[in-house]
């Protein structure tokens, strides 16, 4: 109800309010304010009426509605509206209307908080925000659910391809670089797709099937997008499960260190035991390193275990004649951690292991980036005495230019080479190619998967330094591999025996 703009107009719309009884409280909008009014009768027929200026308390209160229903960083509607709006939209699924829910996750932004932080982080989320709601349509709802997540409903969607295409637009909008104070950041997205009613019919169902064809994309290699496929949520829910045990199997002592013998062909004798890593559960039995060690590697996990490894490992080779070696993997992901070096040494350090007797083996993925800090991390790591090695040379992105960025001191050529030497005639000639190379530039070589004399024969003929596979011995126990260097001391002492 509106009062005029001048004295006598308020007088008279008062007198029609009181005229028509509206006694009690009333809002009412004068003059562009909110103004409350209590109007209150007398006994002598007269009344009173007070007036409060709530204006301001009102866009509070507005505000405040709006706040629990938006996101207050990039003001897109929040968790809460999101799934309103498919609540809202669930009655027409049964009319046989159509919708797709896209669950919608940065990849590489905890690297850009964590090295940059969080305020650099925020404006990027802005601009995150403007790109996204720029390859939606105009009745689409995007909302942030939180951190780095994003969901999109899409409205009125007749077939995959339309959301496909949507979230092909997502993920290129997303390529491009962000520029954000004088840094040029490139992040990328990755996008799962629920459609519904197929995928499901109720905002739980799809909001769960989006979110678990958003994990199988980022397990495809990131920046792509999935559609739910039936047959995920076991898959999942198994990685899940594999996730959640791995966090506590350090704690529960359920990991253990087996190693593999390295036979030096010159020496005729286990020059050094490569350290491996299993995982026995109550439960699920003994779970393989190839499920187990991508998970801890996606989940920064490997960080700690790895830790777990290199300590045992010193550890039990310190037990070992000193012309015994042992080999550790080390993963891409703890060069990340800044105290990998410090990390080393301590383990060396506490266990009383010799540096020139621990062999540090990484892949050709860690010098993909060709990362200065890595470089630095494994010139110190060499500094130390410590042996490095470049683990399954001849497959992924081999190149010369990783044996002249670092000076390995080995290089192992990887056991698909030893499969294929029948079947593959260029098997050998990569392999001889390989041994040569390793010798012109002082390192030696080791071939894996040596299962047969035919193999050992083939590479001891080119020359390589060291043979590691089953001809010699699977991976055995710490107690099996003391007992097995005594029995091999023993054979020495028994031959200068024989000579002497």
């Amino acid at each position: 109800m509106q009062a005029g703009p001048n004295r006598d107009d308020y007088v008279r719309w008062r007198r029609e309010v009181i005229a028509r009884g509206e006694y009690g409280k009333n809002i009412h909008e004068l003059n562009g304010r909110t103004i409350m009014m209590q109007h209150h009768p007398m006994k002598d027929g007269g009344w009173v009426t007070t007036h409060e200026d709530i204006t301001e308390q009102r866009q509070h209160e507005e505000r405040i509605r709006h706040l629990a229903r938006h996101d207050a960083l990039t003001q897109l509607p929040n968790r809460v509206q999101f799934l309103e709006e498919m609540a809202a939209a669930e009655p027409g699924l049964a009319r046989g209307e159509h919708i797709a829910v896209l669950c919608i996750d940065l990849d590489h932004f905890k690297s850009v908080n964590d090295t940059l932080g969080h305020s650099l982080g925020d404006k990027l989320l802005q601009q995150v925000s403007a790109r996204l709601w720029g390859a939606t349509r105009e009745n689409d709802l995007l909302a942030r659910l939180g951190g780095d997540e994003f969901a999109l409903l899409l409205r009125g969607v007749d077939n995959p391809a339309e959301a496909a295409a949507i979230a092909e637009r997502i993920v290129k909008a997303m390529a491009n670089p962000f520029t954000i104070d004088g840094h040029q950041l490139v992040i990328g997205t990755s996008v799962g797709i629920a459609m519904a009613p197929q995928d499901g019919d109720t905002s739980e169902i799809l909001m769960k099937n989006a979110d678990l064809a958003l994990y199988k994309a980022k397990n495809e290699g990131r920046s792509t997008y999935h559609f739910f496929e039936s047959g995920m949520d076991a898959a999942i829910q198994k990685r899940r499960t594999i996730e959640a045990g791995l966090r506590l199997a350090l704690a529960k002592g359920e990991l253990r260190l087996v190693f593999q013998p390295l036979v030096g062909l010159k020496e005729n004798r286990i020059t050094c035991l490569e350290a491996l890593l299993r995982w026995d559960t109550a439960d699920r039995g003994t779970i393989s390193p190839t499920e187990f060690i991508p998970i801890a590697e996606e989940t920064g996990l490997i960080v700690a275990i790895g830790e777990w490894v290199l300590r045992e490992a010193c550890r039990t080779a310190a037990g070992w004649p000193s012309d015994v070696r042992v080999a550790v993997n080390l993963s891409p992901v703890q060069f990340k951690n800044k105290r990998l070096f410090e990390t080393v040494e301590a383990a060396l350090r506490d266990t009383g292991l010799a540096p020139t007797r621990l062999e540090l083996e990484i892949t050709e993925s860690l010098l993909l980036s060709d990362n200065e800090p890595t470089l630095k991390t494994l010139h110190k790591l060499r500094a130390l005495g410590v042996r490095i090695s470049m683990d399954d040379f001849g497959t992924g992105y081999s190149s010369l230019s990783y044996l002249r960025s670092f000076p390995f001191d080995k290089i192992k050529i990887d056991r698909s080479f030893m499969r294929d030497l029948k079947a593959k005639g260029d098997s050998l000639a990569i392999i001889k190619a390989v041994i040569g190379l390793g010798q012109s530039l002082g390192m030696s070589t080791t071939a894996e998967g040596i299962e047969t004399e035919e193999q050992l024969a083939a590479v001891r003929d080119q020359g390589c330094n060291e043979v590691q596979g089953f001809l010699f011995s699977p991976p055995i126990s710490a107690e099996a591999v003391t007992d097995m260097l005594a029995g091999q001391a023993g054979a020495s002492r028994r031959r200068l025996h024989r000579v002497s």
